[in-house]
């Protein structure tokens, strides 16, 4: 080989080494600017990121906060159904309690009560029970338990009532007890029912509170 083709091939060697460096740097270059770019993507994501955990860090607590709220309007509204239950409850008393008198007097023959009153609480022998209204007359006693919606539970609860009530009263163990279920409306098979069982029920007439099947005293009595 001639020292000039060697001479040569030596120049081209350092040019084509020349070219791959460059290549190289290129590449270096390039990849740096890749690189500097996701790091600068990463950098937004995680300020992002940081972002979103700050809103859904607020939106747990407004949701913490609307559940609280939710739960304390739940609890007030049932209060206040409450409240008004018991008022329709003791309006209802209120209507029928002043027929009961009268009830005694024309049905019961009981022209002068020796005792009434309404919302009665007896204690006896360590137990309590509270009467809705109670009508003591010289040979019974009217036994009224006043109800929103009458059911016929109601009506094996009232017996139970007259069968305990000469041992919680033994004062009046001589009178006949008589159970009167009283509502606006009650329908007609809870008064069937109760017919049959022997219990008075009372319901809204034209004018006022009557007793609406006098038949059941044959039951009872």
């Amino acid at each position: 080989m001639t020292e000039a083709l060697s001479e040569a091939l030596l120049i081209r060697r350092v040019d084509t080494l020349e070219e791959i460096m460059k290549e190289l740097g290129y590449q270096s270059l390039r990849t740096q600017k890749e690189l500097a770019r996701l790091s600068k993507e990463m950098r937004e994501f995680k300020v992002e990121m940081h972002a979103f955990k700050d809103e859904m860090r607020e939106f747990k607590d407004e949701m913490r906060a609307f559940k609280t709220e939710s739960e304390r309007d739940r609890r007030e509204m049932n209060r206040q159904w409450s409240d008004l239950a018991n008022r329709m409850g003791t309006l209802l008393e209120d209507i029928v309690a002043p027929n009961l008198p009268r009830v005694a007097r024309q049905l019961l023959g009981c022209p002068t009560p020796d005792f009434f009153a309404i919302r009665v609480k007896r204690r006896f022998g360590g137990e309590t029970r509270e009467y809705d209204a109670l009508v003591v007359c010289p040979n019974l006693v009217l036994i009224n338990e006043t109800k929103s919606k009458l059911q016929s539970a109601h009506v094996e609860h009232i017996l139970e009532t007259i069968e305990e009530f000469p041992r919680l009263y033994p004062e009046y163990a001589d009178r006949r007890p008589v159970g009167t279920l009283a509502t606006l409306y009650p329908d007609d098979s809870l008064v069937r029912l109760a017919t049959r069982r022997g219990v008075l029920v009372m319901g809204m007439g034209d004018e006022t509170m009557d007793v609406l099947n006098p038949q059941a005293l044959k039951t009872n009595g």
